[in-house]
């Protein structure tokens, strides 16, 4: 009896996995953690659990891949504002604050952040969501540090500030103003929110 021929998905392991990935962000952002199964996320993505086992252990491994895959998602898309060096820095922090803006009207998707979700609801119990989420944390105020420390070079300031605290502070205004938009049902809360944070850091620096 002949052998039954791959299908695409079979011969494509790299897209299957990435398929599994997509289904449960998009479970997990309307519905969280807990209240995703492992059942949902195979229908959501078209798969069996044979399939969904083979590229993943358990709900934890895909959660956190989810996690790592949104971080790289994010970073991507705010690198608009941020791969230009020859941009000056403080514009560089505008279009930051744009591109956050721009979140909030796309109607076809919630404003909210899987990393953030993540970490409200399994960094106290699960290590590996803990990390996943520290890491990506870190890698967005890094780089929001670093357009903060390289204003701070060009432009005057007006108050001393450190760059890196400051961008703790931005990032902590990011993802509360995410979770009370999202209790509130308000998008324009969060842009509110998002242009008194552009005040503030415009407020740092002395007007040319």
């Amino acid at each position: 009896m002949p052998k039954k021929s791959p299908t695409k998905r079979e011969r494509d392991p790299a897209a299957t996995r990435q398929r599994l990935i997509d289904a449960t962000v998009r479970l997990m952002l309307q519905q969280g953690f807990s209240g995703t199964s492992v059942d949902q996320i195979c229908k959501e993505a078209g798969m069996t659990k044979g399939g969904f086992f083979h590229h993943f252990e358990n709900k934890e491994a895909l959660g956190t891949a989810a996690v790592e895959w949104w971080g790289r998602m994010g970073t991507a898309l705010y690198a608009e504002a941020w791969q230009d060096t020859s941009v000056d820095p403080l514009e560089q922090l505008h279009r930051m604050f744009d591109i956050m803006a721009g979140f909030t009207r796309r109607d076809d998707n919630p404003v909210v952040c899987m990393v953030g979700m993540m970490s409200q609801e399994m960094s106290a119990t699960n290590p590996a969501f803990q990390a996943a989420c520290e890491k990506e944390l870190n890698l967005w105020t890094e780089n929001v540090a670093k357009l903060l420390t390289a204003a701070k070079k060009r432009h005057k300031p007006k108050t001393k500030f450190d760059p890196v605290q400051t961008a703790w502070f931005l990032n902590s205004l990011w993802q509360g103003s995410m979770l009370i938009g999202k209790a509130c049902r308000s998008r324009h809360l969060i842009r509110d929110n998002l242009k008194l944070a552009r005040s503030y850091v415009d407020g740092l620096f002395q007007a040319n």
